[in-house]
């Protein structure tokens, strides 16, 4: 009982064996302005559902009503109730107890240890504990289980050691194996050993039923989370039809000449900026500017890739071969940059401010698992489109991989005949937006949105005449930067 605040303002109410609490109670009940939810709780929140109430207070209520008992099984992992609204907990007495909306399954079993804390009124199974007690036998299926299921108590294993390592696993099991003889729970630390032994292929990993653990005992861990991720696009794409938009510059020429302005933006966008003479003598000239041989470098490379038509008729049929097209063409476009490890895969974490990219140890798998989704595709558009983002948010690379990651999406483009994409100056924030978004919210429409209008943009790009290209990029605002101004679509 929150004794500082007057008990009309307190969310849950708690019957009381004070005389002048218990009266007060009574008193505001008969008046209606509490409520009996449950058995010796009540609410001020009349209007409110008792079912609600209860939930925005079950483990304060849960505390006080059975003091010393312990949230364990599922319960312990999950933190919540389940779909048919059971919750596991044990004590020293076996009973059930209904709240509306919740179901309470005490079961008798060993008392707490050193460890199995929550707060000040309730405990709970510490983590090793809690995986021990969900590998016992259940007789009740789904939701009514006391325990998770085999694939899902795997995938926690496996979530162990993509946080903490090999090392953390094996901290974790013999931590679980002391508790296992502290509390009778041997049996079930067998049970344990094994999967843990499978998931780290120190035993036989033909047990395991989860596709994440499998994967990481085939030696192909991946990022669950970016799966995700890429089948929410994935599914986006599917759904819809995209415009037929036919490459304009099928000519030598003309293809270079794009690839050019390809090529400048491209980098421009990732802060490497000369102004376009600088640019032209570079291309021109194989030559770098002065003083900044690295920057020419990168310009370069990019358009050594973007310029060369067979080159960029090349697209993945298979994830080795992903791979293996990623880091050739990687090697090519940062091959100034030694430091940067042109070519090879990165064996560090990278971040971009406060987000955090794919784990270097997970890059392999995760893009293994992503080339389903594309596989799946088959609009030109939709490839690229998903080909461009699965890169971006792996990061796979030290450096250079937004670059990369738009060469790969206008390879495929290329293969199929379409118009190329530009990510011009002006439109760097509605491409960072639109990414952001996919990755953060899962939400695709402003991603797919923005590429369509930057293929729009990119189809006015095209002739002969590198001025008049220049012309209607400089009429679309293609050069500008900052929110005064937008990205038009204007016709040469």
């Amino acid at each position: 009982m929150d004794k500082s605040t007057p008990l009309h303002l307190q969310d849950v109410i708690f019957s009381s064996s004070n005389s002048v609490i218990s009266r007060a109670i009574s008193k505001l009940e008969k008046s209606g302005e509490i409520k009996k939810i449950a058995p010796r709780v009540y609410t001020p929140a009349i209007d409110e559902p008792p079912e609600i109430v209860i939930r925005r207070n079950l483990f304060k209520i849960i505390g006080h009503l059975f003091p010393g008992i312990m949230l364990s099984h599922r319960t312990a992992l999950e933190f919540k109730p389940t779909s048919t609204g059971d919750m596991f907990l044990t004590s020293s007495s076996e009973r059930k107890v209904r709240f509306p909306g919740i179901t309470l399954n005490i079961m008798k079993g060993p008392a707490p240890i050193d460890g199995d804390s929550l707060n000040t009124e309730l405990r709970a199974s510490q983590v090793e504990r809690a995986m021990l007690e969900n590998l016992q036998e259940s007789r009740k299926p789904g939701p009514k289980s006391k325990t998770l299921t085999l694939p899902e108590i795997e995938e926690r294993l496996e979530s162990i050691v993509r946080a903490r390592g090999e090392k953390g696993l094996n901290e974790f099991r013999d931590r679980a194996k002391l508790i296992s003889s502290e509390i009778g729970m041997e049996k079930e630390f067998g049970k344990l050993n094994k999967l843990i032994g499978a998931i780290l292929t120190t035993k036989p990993g033909n047990i395991l039923s989860s596709p994440i653990a499998i994967a990481r005992a085939l030696g192909h861990p991946y990022d669950p989370k970016r799966i995700q991720i890429f089948e929410k696009l994935f599914v986006e794409l599917k759904q819809r039809e995209f415009a037929n938009i036919p490459d304009k510059n099928t000519s030598q020429l003309t293809f270079h000449n794009f690839a050019f302005f390809e090529s400048y933006f491209s980098n421009f966008i990732e802060g490497t900026k000369f102004t376009i003479e600088e640019a032209m003598q570079i291309v021109e000239t194989g030559r770098p500017v002065s003083a900044r041989d690295e920057d020419s470098h990168d310009v370069l490379g990019t358009y050594q890739l973007v310029s060369n038509r067979k080159e960029m008729s090349v697209t993945p049929t298979t994830p080795d071969k992903l791979l293996e097209i990623l880091q050739y063409r990687h090697a090519i476009l940062l091959a100034a940059r030694p430091a940067k490890n042109p070519g090879l895969l990165k064996t560090r974490n990278n971040q971009a401010g406060s987000s955090y990219f794919v784990d270097y140890t997970l890059v392999n798998g995760t893009l293994t698992q992503a080339f389903e989704f594309y596989l799946g595709l088959s609009d030109p558009f939709a490839k690229a489109a998903y080909m461009m983002f699965m890169i971006s948010e792996v990061h796979p690379f030290d450096d250079g991989n937004g670059r990369i990651a738009r060469v790969m999406m206008n390879a495929e483009l290329v293969f199929a005949g379409q118009t190329k994409i530009i990510i011009p100056s002006v439109f760097r924030e509605d491409y960072l937006g639109g990414l952001r978004l996919l990755t953060r919210k899962q939400e695709p429409d402003t991603y797919i949105r923005m590429l369509q209008r930057a293929q729009l943009f990119s189809a006015t790009i095209h002739g002969e005449n590198m001025g008049q290209m220049l012309d209607v990029l400089k009429a679309s605002n293609a050069f500008e930067e900052g929110e005064d101004y937008i990205l038009k679509i204007v016709e040469a």
